[in-house]
């Protein structure tokens, strides 16, 4: 397991499965430490406004107001996002909004969001840009991966730390705002350094945390965090949501259902009910909110080793670069074959009509979808246990950014609506392996639905350890909800 040692902020111990994790509470009232953890950053430049680069802007501008410390938005010129940044007060005029080489010379801490794709054709020339000593700050391990495949690293010299948040950039946002009146209220994230010349690293990386509003923070190294996010991504938090949706609509259907009916009993209970039990009580809840724990057991029977296949062939992919080779090959043809949507198939003609019916009749937990998407659920994290993950990253990477952060935007607008708005690379790989999900619930798992439950595989669940950690992670977890119109 990862520890962590900082000079500023009190770490705790977190009892997990097998041992033990160091991670640090976030908090507003920690936020007058803040500079002193900086070590000597005194002007943080933010390279990119996507969902990422907006919110933790924002959020970092925010927690720093009062100091000297100067937070500075860099972009490309004649890019599209600089209205927007311009309207929430990053102007040229006081000196917080230019162009991102030039934002990246003159910046202490340089925090890289642009686009992967981008990121991947220009980071060398953002690396020449830098000035000596400065941190070079990710929040994702895309880079990691892609500087691997082409054989090459990060300029030495130079602090390499991450922060990467466990939800999408307006998760970091809206809940950051909510903290304004309940302390500790925002997203939780990972820390890694990678280089650390100066010693000052772990300092940095906690500032920058705390700064976003985590509530808690848990230490990785940036290999494992490429690793389960971009797994993870392409498996429970989008492409097998996705692919599942569509073949429980499918099935629902087939077997009577109104399209109304289809799609509530598939995507407005996986959004809805069985997201909110998770949250609030964890995953062996589930079970029981069913009101059937036979059904809920056939379907989990039925589809847990053809997911957890399925996971472990996605994570093979990434872990040897073919799944980035893809991502790289696809931005290729992308500049002259634009991404189709999604959200053409059927069943999403039908949403507005599911979502008029959730004040007459709400969706409940229905047992043969929570089947499906628990043990999907439980497969990845069984995945990354076996891979040997720690626990604070297995929980937040394939539950808790799930059900607190991407669900409830999924419930608000559909899962298609995310999975057509998402960023590129989680839109590649989701595009990639859904329909594998797909076909894997329709033609291994639904199929064997009706079978009696293998009395083992619910054993296992009932006694896996990833109750216990998700338990320990809940006690973390901030006392206010999304709040997602």
């Amino acid at each position: 397991m990862h520890t962590i040692s900082s000079s500023v902020f009190r770490t705790e111990t977190m009892t997990v499965p097998g041992g033990t994790e160091t991670i640090v509470r976030g908090g507003r009232d920690l936020f007058p430490l803040l500079p002193r953890a900086l070590h000597g950053v005194r002007r943080i430049g933010v390279l990119g406004w996507g969902p990422q680069g907006r919110a933790q802007a924002l959020n970092l501008r925010d927690s720093l107001a009062g100091t000297d410390v100067v937070v500075s938005v860099g972009l490309r010129p004649g890019s599209a996002s600089a209205a927007d940044a311009r309207k929430n007060g990053f102007t040229e005029e006081n000196g917080t909004l230019g162009d991102w080489l030039e934002v990246a010379a003159r910046s202490d801490l340089v925090v890289l969001l642009i686009a992967d794709a981008a990121l991947a054709a220009n980071h060398e020339r953002i690396f020449a840009a830098l000035s000596p000593g400065a941190t070079i700050g990710l929040s994702h391990g895309f880079l990691l991966g892609h500087l691997g495949t082409i054989g090459s690293d990060f300029p030495a010299g130079h602090p390499v730390i991450a922060v990467c948040p466990k939800g999408m950039g307006d998760s970091v946002r809206r809940l950051y705002q909510q903290g304004e009146t309940i302390n500790g209220a925002g997203i939780n994230a990972s820390i890694a350094v990678h280089a650390d010349p100066d010693g000052h690293g772990t300092d940095r990386a906690l500032a920058w945390s705390i700064a976003l509003g985590s509530p808690y923070t848990f230490a990785t190294t940036l290999r494992s965090e490429y690793l389960s996010d971009i797994v993870g991504e392409r498996a429970i938090l989008l492409g097998a949501v996705h692919g599942l949706v569509e073949a429980l609509y499918r099935h629902f259907r087939i077997t009577g259902d109104d399209p109304g009916t289809a799609y509530q009993r598939s995507t407005e209970s996986i959004t809805g009910p069985i997201a909110r039990t998770i949250s609030d009580s964890g995953l062996a809840a589930v079970r029981a909110a069913t009101g059937d724990e036979e059904a809920f057991d056939r379907a989990y029977a039925a589809a847990y080793q053809p997911a957890r296949d399925l996971v472990a062939e996605i994570y093979d992919e990434v872990a040897d670069g073919t799944e980035l080779r893809s991502v790289i090959l696809a931005e290729q043809r992308l500049a002259t074959r634009p991404m189709t949507a999604i959200s053409g198939s059927p069943m999403w003609s039908y949403s507005t009509e599911a979502h008029a019916r959730r004040d007459v009749a709400p969706a409940v937990v229905d047992p043969l979808t929570a089947g499906l998407f628990v043990a999907t659920m439980t497969a990845q994290a069984d995945e990354f246990a076996a891979r040997g993950h720690a626990w604070s990253e297995i929980v937040n990477e394939s539950i808790i950014e799930a059900v607190d952060s991407l669900l409830p935007y999924m419930h608000a607008r559909d899962v298609a609506y995310m999975v057509d708005n998402c960023s590129r690379t989680a839109r590649l790989g989701t595009r990639r392996w859904g329909p594998r999900f797909q076909a894997a619930y329709e033609q291994l798992a639904l199929p064997r639905a009706e079978a009696p439950a293998e009395d083992g595989l619910i054993k296992e669940f009932l006694a896996n350890p990833v109750h216990e950690a998700l338990a320990a992670a809940a006690v973390l977890r901030p006392s206010v909800d999304i709040s997602v119109s």
